[in-house]
């Protein structure tokens, strides 16, 4: 059987319109199709069969996770562990008390290693306890025959466990900084007189800033699982059924997190600068920052890099016209011409190539970093999914797109098991995560405070947020 292909492996457009052939072993599912020895598509029982192990075949792990990725766009988890158990039993006569032991012996430690990538992987799918039950009583069958793959069993199911308890810990954390930043927010309307510290005062070295950011997006990205990629553009297709197979679970809350974070790291650049009453100590902050993000760029952190750059450029920051005149920009034009939107983010594309080529040949855990501007990445995910359908004319899975998706999704897995290699600084990353941050109304208004209106649009607008102020006091 033709093998399915490396993720660098390049695709020719439309190649699965032409020079196709059924493999013989799958006929009864409905056929795979290759080109050029490249699985290009096949019918969704074929490939839900093409997963599970036989004597004499164990999938690629290529395969593995492409389909385990891609499968939910047609199937929910739950239904497939179900397909996986019953092929695994009836297939494999795994329920047959009398079975030969040799087979048995044979296939066992392919299901489980099977089990263990997907466990491994996708530790989210198995939050529904309709996986979880499948699971059991899969494993439960190829543990009741043998000692050691009893203990494979359990140590993979206590892996599991250890690894959903972390994910409701992070979560309970995340809640508990969320209702910390609201009531530090909240103190600040109640008594806006009081004087609110500010960054500077927290930390006055870009470079330690740089790495406890540094820290917040390893955590954050560490936390997103493959499959959220394609639950957060999930569409049905008419060909599929009506059921929707992300209604009854969150589809994506750790990617939304992460979206949240770059959000709020804006914010706080704009509220830092914004807040300062001096037009001195407004421009220090602003060249504090262009210093942080040019670190951020050193260490391979796109992410925060970018949202340092989104908060010094939004309105309320970037009309501070005498503030800006009292800053180095020379610093901050290098770093807007790295991350500059044309030709479709070519000259940070180009650095991240770059950031990819030193954590591969890293010697160390600092140049294995790798954080990629997040939201761009979303974005070239949403244009795949949106350009190249799901299935062909014909019904079937058109499994060229997904080993694209899986590239693409594949290479942030690596990046995101990195652990960050500096030395974590709990006063300041307590600030980053829980300091107010102004609204977009509050911002504008400490800016007109700031530097006075300039033209009779922003008269009119300074006295609307005056007036409403007035009015919520």
């Amino acid at each position: 059987m033709p093998q399915t292909p490396p993720f660098a492996g390049v695709f020719p457009n439309n190649a699965y319109n032409k020079n196709l052939y059924q493999t013989k072993e799958d006929s009864n599912y409905g056929g795979l199709y290759y080109h050029d020895s490249t699985l290009v598509s096949g019918s969704l029982e074929a490939l839900i069969q093409h997963l599970v192990p036989t004597v004499d075949y164990y999938p690629d792990r290529t395969y593995i996770f492409t389909f385990l990725l891609s499968s939910r766009v047609f199937i929910h988890p739950y239904e497939l562990m179900s397909k996986v158990c019953h092929l695994c039993v009836e297939h494999q006569r795994l329920s047959d008390p009398q079975a030969d032991k040799m087979r048995m012996r044979k296939i066992a430690p392919k299901v489980l290693q099977l089990l263990t990538e997907w466990t491994e992987t996708f530790p989210y799918d198995f939050r529904d306890e309709r996986v979880m039950r499948s699971l059991k009583e899969l494993t439960q069958r190829l543990a009741s025959g043998d000692e050691l793959y009893r203990k494979a069993v359990q140590q993979m199911t206590q892996a599991l466990i250890r690894k959903l308890t972390t994910l409701s810990q992070y979560e309970e954390a995340l809640a508990k900084i969320s209702a910390t930043a609201t009531d530090r927010l909240a103190v600040l309307k109640a008594k806006p007189q009081s004087v609110q510290r500010d960054i500077l005062s927290i930390c006055s070295d870009p470079f330690t800033l740089a790495q406890q950011l540094t820290h917040i997006e390893l955590e954050r990205l560490s936390y997103i699982g493959p499959e959220e990629f394609v639950q957060a553009f999930a569409q049905k297709s008419p060909l599929d059924n009506d059921k929707n197979c992300f209604s009854d679970h969150k589809k994506a809350s750790n990617l939304e997190a992460y979206v949240a974070w770059f959000n709020r790291l804006s914010y706080l650049v704009a509220t830092e600068i914004c807040m300062a009453v001096k037009k001195k100590h407004r421009a220090r902050v602003i060249e504090f920052f262009i210093d942080v993000a040019r670190e951020c760029f050193n260490i391979g952190n796109f992410n925060s890099l970018m949202a340092i750059i989104s908060g010094m450029n939004m309105s309320p920051v970037s009309r501070l016209k005498k503030t800006w005149g009292k800053v180095k920009t020379a610093k901050f034009d290098i770093l807007e011409h790295q991350m500059d939107p044309s030709s479709n983010f070519y000259n940070y594309r180009t650095a991240l190539r770059g950031a990819t080529q030193r954590s591969i040949t890293a010697h160390s855990s600092r140049e294995k970093i790798v954080i990629p501007f997040f939201s761009l990445m979303i974005k070239d995910i949403y244009f795949l999914n949106e350009g190249c359908a799901n299935r062909l004319p014909n019904g079937h899975v058109n499994f060229e797109k997904f080993w694209e998706l899986a590239k693409q999704v594949r290479e942030l897995m690596t990046w995101k098991k990195v652990e960050c290699p500096f030395e974590r600084d709990r006063k300041i990353l307590q600030y980053l995560l829980t300091a107010p941050v102004f609204s977009e109304d509050a911002l504008c208004l400490a800016s007109y405070e700031s530097e006075g209106p300039e033209n009779n649009m922003e008269k009119d607008r300074w006295k609307s947020l005056r007036s409403t102020l007035l009015n919520r006091v």
